[in-house]
């Protein structure tokens, strides 16, 4: 989070800047959605292309690659031949040098350069220079995670730009396997949309299918190992998310919202209502219900009252120690299975 209360222009509002008329000479995009700032930087690199008729008037860096120094003398040059020069520095926050004096060039911009400057996560401080000048001039453009309902209206977009369709309850199940990366969530539409061809619909059984044929351990399958109490799976399935990159926080986000769906069920379960809608008002996918009804005969209030405490601590163990978080993680799964049966 910014220490700042100055508010920072979305990276959906660049789209009045990728007109000639409009052109920014700088343009920094950074935020925690860096699926939106790496399109933001492709976005602008696509606009300035026709004016660039000579390769020397591109350069691309990466920040550790560059100093501020090197960085304001190239932006200050004059193009080779093209209307315009394009310079574009990613990882800003590992650029060399006092980036505070980099505010000069910020305060004056050259007229023939356009800077695309990209930094992923938040800023600590936008109180700062060259953020202040920055802001200052409209060159800031924040992307912000899509979550929730937000996230789930992408998923179904972005199969409809691609010329399928897919339920909302099935994106949700998608981003759920996935997490709230839009860069991963459509490296798996893509594997999806290669897997059915000509077919439309991405269906429940197409998404399992396709982690099935990559031969890849979902969050579910976790979940279905502890629903099974089944100790060996639980810890087999929770080494391979981490090796392929799952966050430890993610894993505990998504087992803290499978045992209160559990405290749902066992709630759920007392009433008079269709399979159907129990699942709705438990907020589970229906194709999931009956392992969620078959996990809570494991599970009574004292041990997802244990439970919760030991999320709790492996949340914070992480946040907070230099604990390695494989063995957090792979400790979690031991205290969960070892609550009396």
């Amino acid at each position: 989070m910014s220490k700042s209360k100055t508010a920072v222009p979305s990276v959906y509002s660049l789209t009045k800047y990728l007109k000639k008329e409009n052109f920014l000479p700088v343009y920094f995009f950074f935020g925690d959605d860096f699926y939106s700032v790496e399109n933001a930087v492709k976005a602008v690199e696509k606009q300035i292309k026709p004016f660039l008729v000579s390769d020397f008037d591109k350069e691309i860096f990466s920040g550790k690659d560059i100093t501020f120094t090197e960085l304001q003398d190239l932006a200050s040059s004059f193009p080779f031949g093209s209307q315009f020069k394009l310079i574009i520095v990613k990882n800003f926050d590992e650029v060399k040098g006092d980036k505070r004096k980099f505010a000069s060039y910020i305060k004056n911009p050259s007229a023939s350069t356009i800077l695309i400057l990209s930094k992923e996560g938040p800023i600590s401080n936008l109180d700062t220079e060259p953020y202040i000048s920055m802001l200052k001039n409209d060159f800031m453009f924040e992307a912000k995670e899509l979550k929730g309902a937000d996230l789930i209206n992408w998923v179904v977009k972005n199969a409809v730009r691609n010329g399928k369709h897919i339920q909302p309850e099935n994106a949700e199940l998608l981003a759920g396997m996935v997490g709230e990366n839009r860069s991963l969530i459509e490296m798996q539409m893509q594997k999806i949309f290669a897997y059915i061809g000509e077919d439309k619909e991405i269906t429940f059984e197409i998404i399992s299918s396709v982690a099935s044929e990559l031969k890849e351990y979902t969050i579910f399958d976790l979940q279905n190992a502890l629903g099974n109490r089944d100790r060996s799976k639980s810890i087999e399935t929770a080494n391979n998310l981490l090796d392929k990159g799952k966050e430890p926080l993610f894993i505990i986000s998504m087992l803290c919202k499978y045992f209160t769906s559990i405290a749902r069920v066992i709630e759920i379960e007392k009433e008079t209502l269709s399979e159907p809608e129990r699942a709705k008002q438990a907020g589970v996918h229906q194709y999931f219900y009956k392992s969620y009804k078959n996990a809570s005969r494991f599970y009574n209030s004292k041990k997802l009252l244990d439970i919760t405490r030991a999320l709790f601590e492996a949340d914070l163990g992480i946040k907070t120690t230099a604990a390695d978080p494989r063995t957090i993680i792979l400790t979690l799964i031991a205290r969960i299975l070892n609550q009396n049966t």
